[in-house]
């Protein structure tokens, strides 16, 4: 057990570590090829600190556990929303200035696909393969279509020479594959033991995991009053989950989602949604008060998933 446990710390430090350093790294590339910041902020970096997730998730399709690479995606998203968000605005209340309205309705769209495919049991290399060509539409779709409000909170910080740029995605790509790798072989030792179902072990210790990158992003974001790139790398980060993540792992492993997941997850999930379009359509801000709230609602699911 103990080999277990370590395991999946030393996958969970690979992540965080690989993450950060991929998020500079992409960063940088990006602003040294002149692509626009708002690409940089909601697209670049939203993909970017999905890569923990996307690595978890392909290594575990590969390994035969499709229990926790979907559950790692649903957890993932709901502690994007939940936890990161709510975990942000306790740090520093996040100003809403009407960034990320039209990519909230993109998240909750894909949440809904997300759950006709839970509850429909289909599963096929075609759907994982229609998924990717979504994602690849949202990123030409957006790239196309900025919003000028979002362009004052792109990232600032990046590397200034291309070549240590480069140097820093390449080795946090590998630094991720190696984490990722021993994240998902020490869950599956975890469930194992404990006897506790994989797709639980998705949807907590894998997906808390594996959005270590976007909690720093996220939180750093709204230290320094960026609520653009705070909220933009949620909702990036959730679209990627299902559309390019979940087309990835359903392109590998063709087999249908869980059905304990179509469940209270995926509810819970698209009522998640639902609310951060509501609260960037009607809101000002999310408060200390609301972040709390939704930290405990993170909290009390967690509570539930292993009761």
């Amino acid at each position: 057990m103990i080999e277990a446990i370590l395991l999946s710390l030393a996958g969970l430090v690979g992540l965080a570590i690989g993450g950060e350093l991929l998020v500079r790294g992409a960063v940088g590339i990006a602003q040294k090829l002149g692509v626009s910041t708002l690409f940089t902020g909601l697209v670049i970096v939203g993909f970017a600190t999905s890569m923990p997730e996307m690595v978890a998730s392909v290594q575990a399709s590969l390994a035969g556990s499709p229990e926790i690479a979907w559950g790692n995606i649903v957890g993932s998203n709901l502690a994007n929303t939940l936890l990161i968000l709510g975990l942000s605005a306790l740090v520093m209340p996040i100003a809403l200035k009407g960034t990320g309205r039209r990519d909230a309705v993109v998240a909750l769209a894909a949440t809904l696909l997300l759950w006709a495919l839970a509850l429909s049991g289909l599963g096929a290399r075609w759907i994982g393969a229609a998924l990717l060509v979504l994602i690849v539409v949202y990123i030409v779709w957006r790239y196309r279509n900025p919003s000028a409000a979002a362009e004052e909170d792109a990232p600032d910080e990046a590397p200034s020479n291309t070549l240590l740029a480069v140097a820093l995605f390449v080795g946090g790509l590998v630094i991720l594959v190696i984490g990722g790798d021993a994240l998902v072989k020490g869950a599956i030792e975890l469930a194992t033991i404990f006897r506790v179902p994989e797709t639980v072990i998705g949807l907590t210790v894998v997906a808390v995991g594996t959005s270590l990158p976007e909690l720093a992003a996220s939180i750093a974001a709204a230290v320094r009053g960026k609520s653009g790139l705070a909220i933009g790398n949620v909702l990036g980060s959730n679209i990627y989950n299902i559309l390019l993540i979940g087309g990835a792992t359903m392109s590998i492993a063709p087999f249908a989602l869980p059905m304990d997941l179509a469940g209270l997850q995926m509810a819970l999930l698209t009522a998640s949604a639902v609310g951060l379009l509501a609260l960037l359509w009607y809101a000002k801000s999310i408060g200390r008060t609301l972040g709390a709230i939704l930290v405990a609602a993170f909290a009390a699911n967690v509570v539930i998933v292993f009761s």
